[in-house]
């Protein structure tokens, strides 16, 4: 195998948001013909965050951006790109991230939005990575935020139980040159893949609201406007496509699972990840997780779980830890980066 090429980029600092409410599994008993027995042997979830109604995506999204920038001791006007991954955008236009732009006080740099699902993260990773390799950028903040709570059919108990709002972000910038010859790459993002397939597009939609079913009372009272998932699609599609993308991020890397410091996975079942990591024979020790704690936060997953363990002192400077998310498009992607 041939060794992976220097890295362009490196995550810089990390930062999240969580917003203040608590909705637990005992809550959505009272709501839907559901249990905290039934939600929890069958997604690993206790609890999820729920944005009070003053809060919007722009909010979560400046607070968890301020949070990475603080982190790594650089000024909003420092940047030279947003990008925020979001399907729970503020409005339908303009892009969240102008609004972030403002809330932040960063200078008039471009400031887009992705809508890549819980693979949001990953994408905006790689785009990142791509502007800085190029030249194009020396310093991008790539935020991944979701307002989900609003978008859920509270009604609905396949959907209502998974979700939760938050936010998380990385600041990205230059790769160090090689260290010292320690036997391990240098510091930065060593790989990155990324896949849609949209025949499984009708597994995870939410369908009303664009050009094919505009806003209107028959689109509301059809329930059009809020998610809705066929879960064992996307359960068989996770498991293949996540084992698959995060072997050809390793590959990339020129690593085995051995190499692997850490796994921090979007956080969507935990027995999707079990599953996933049984077949790449990733010990569980090494799998990150708090979905017990916030639920899935989509694009907002692996950001929010990543800053946590670097706050913990977990993830040290020199770890190795993989990346992997699978959404709706159905969308996935994978990235090996070294701390």
């Amino acid at each position: 195998m041939n060794p992976p090429k220097a890295p362009r980029s490196r995550i810089l600092a990390t930062g999240h948001y969580l917003p203040p409410i608590v909705r637990t599994n005992a809550d959505l008993e009272k709501m839907v013909d559901t249990t905290d027995a039934w939600i929890w042997e069958r997604t690993g979830i206790r609890e999820r965050r729920v944005a009070p109604p003053e809060i919007v995506t722009s909010d979560m999204a400046a607070a968890a951006g301020r949070s990475a920038l603080d982190a790594a001791g650089i000024s909003p006007r420092d940047l030279d790109m947003i990008i925020v991954a979001t399907v729970t955008p503020d409005m339908p236009m303009p892009a969240t991230a102008a609004f972030v732009q403002q809330k932040l006080g960063a200078t008039t740099c471009p400031s887009f939005d992705i809508s890549a699902a819980c693979a949001g993260f990953v994408y905006g990773l790689t785009i990142a990575d791509q502007f800085i390799g190029s030249g194009g950028a020396e310093r991008v903040l790539v935020i991944g935020v979701e307002l989900l709570s609003r978008i859920i059919d509270w009604e609905d108990r396949t959907t209502c139980v998974l979700f939760g709002d938050g936010a998380g972000a990385a600041v990205i910038g230059p790769a160090e040159p090689a260290g010292p010859d320690d036997g391990k790459p240098p510091r930065g993002i060593l790989s990155t893949c990324l896949f849609t397939d949209g025949s499984l597009a009708p597994s995870l939609w939410l369908p009303g609201g664009g050009s094919l079913h505009p806003a209107s009372h028959d689109v509301v009272d059809k329930k059009l406007h809020k998610v809705a998932m066929k879960g064992q699609d996307i359960f068989k599609a996770a498991v293949r496509n996540l084992y698959a993308a995060s072997k050809r991020a390793m590959d990339l890397a020129a690593m085995t699972h051995a190499d692997i410091d850490w796994v921090c996975a979007h956080q969507a079942n935990l027995r999707i990840l079990n599953q996933v990591m049984a077949r790449l024979g990733v010990d569980e020790a090494k799998v990150l997780a708090n979905i017990e704690r916030v639920g899935n936060t989509s694009s907002a997953s692996i950001p929010i779980l990543l800053d946590e363990n670097v706050r913990q002192g977990k993830i040290v400077p020199g770890d190795t830890v993989l990346l992997c998310a699978l959404g709706a498009g159905v969308s996935w992607g994978s990235a090996v980066v070294r701390m």
